[in-house]
């Protein structure tokens, strides 16, 4: 279950060291109290929800509005929990940028401690990662992986894409506890600022044709399927912004024309590295989409370039609607609020000033805790008007 998705403005720098050891240590005393009075469990409930996660940020210190807060927190929680995951029954792996590609080496080394096979953990983090990358193209790329699992086998996810365009992240948050299928409809609730309008949404529901046909063409000999697309030669002219009416460089044998904002195009598919990949596929004879998703070398332009054939081909189209359910204002230092769902707000705040108190931490760290609390709820009084 995908939980929500939050935009959040990159900033540069990052925390300074001062501050980083303060998060560190407030992180691991509320982490303790929570899961002594409610089970590791619930820490991977309330870090899937984007809003208590952000209030949890603003808790911790750090600035409240900030793309850098899911990197720092994710970084401090770890920290804070080294040494202590047996005894919490919580282990972190990953993190930001090369960290993140050692989240299977880290799954895996827990998983020995603990004597149980990572596979299927391992399995969670890869496929959560190729969902956000490559089946849902919104125009971010993931940067930022921290998978969090506990001793009976539950596992969340917390990860972040960067939008180099927008100079905006989007966050994304999943809990496993209800994730029957990987590729349909995985998401619970997506939240951001903004809805996009190009956005490729190939684990929607209205996908589910193309899923089914671009697992078919895989299944196909790769000889075949370019005889049929007639591949062997590309457009004698390169794709072109100024294209009028958004009509698309047509491959011998086809003329398609597509609205401007359709970011699919002819012109798009390499045929010597779609044959390549096609080779691939068709040696891995892929049992379901979801093994399609987890080849490696089966990334966005693989996706993109199977749902155009299977339109093609098949007549099949695949949704393009942004798979946001509400929206997430990040704030901002114009002072524009959150509208959020103000009782789950709620709830929210009030069990984190449960969990402050409950803390082994020096008052005068509470009453900083409790100030960034209060700052940050203040800014969110208003109702949504969604």
């Amino acid at each position: 279950m995908k939980t929500g998705v939050a935009h959040l403005p990159l900033h540069g720098g990052r925390a300074p060291a001062w501050l980083f050891q303060r998060m560190v240590k407030l992180a691991r005393e509320m982490t303790l109290v929570l899961v002594r009075d409610f089970g590791p469990e619930e820490l991977l409930r309330r870090l899937s929800d984007p809003f208590w996660f952000q209030a949890f940020g603003c808790v911790l210190g750090f600035d409240w509005h900030s793309s850098g807060v899911t990197t720092t927190v994710c970084g401090a929680l770890k920290e804070g929990l080294r040494g202590l995951e047996r005894d919490t029954h919580i282990f972190i792996a990953g993190g930001k940028g090369a960290a993140s590609r050692k989240t299977p080496s880290e799954i895996e080394a827990h998983c020995y401690i603990l004597g149980r096979s990572p596979m299927e953990l391992v399995h969670a983090s890869r496929l959560a990662a190729k969902v956000d990358s490559a089946a849902v193209q919104d125009g971010y790329d993931i940067y930022h992986h921290c998978f969090l699992f506990t001793t009976s086998g539950h596992w969340a996810v917390v990860q972040q894409g960067m939008n180099e365009a927008t100079r905006y992240a989007r966050r994304y948050h999943w809990l496993g506890d209800n994730v029957t299928s990987f590729v349909n409809e995985p998401h619970a609730a997506v939240c951001c600022d903004l809805r996009g309008q190009a956005t490729l949404n190939l684990v929607a529901a209205e996908s589910e044709a193309t899923r089914t046909s671009s697992l078919q063409i895989v299944r196909e000999h790769p000889d075949k399927m370019a005889d049929e697309l007639n591949l062997g030669a590309r457009a004698s002219r390169p794709p072109s912004d100024t294209d009028t009416a958004g009509e698309t460089p047509a491959l011998p044998g086809f003329e398609l024309t597509q609205p401007r904002r359709h970011v699919i195009r002819l012109a798009d598919i390499d045929p010597k590295r779609l044959h390549r990949i096609l080779l691939q596929t068709y040696e891995a004879r892929p049992e379901s989409y979801e093994h399609l998703l987890g080849l490696p070398g089966v990334g966005p332009q693989t996706l993109r370039a199977l749902a155009l054939i299977s339109e093609l081909l098949y007549g099949t189209k695949p949704s393009w609607s942004d798979p946001a359910r509400f929206s997430f204002a990040h704030g901002g230092k114009d002072g524009h609020p959150y509208p959020v769902n103000r009782e789950v707000y709620d709830l929210s705040v009030e069990f984190l000033k449960n969990t402050i108190n409950s803390a082994r931490i020096e008052l005068s760290d509470k009453r900083h805790a409790f100030r960034r609390l209060a700052a940050f709820a203040g800014r969110a009084v208003r109702p949504s008007k969604l």
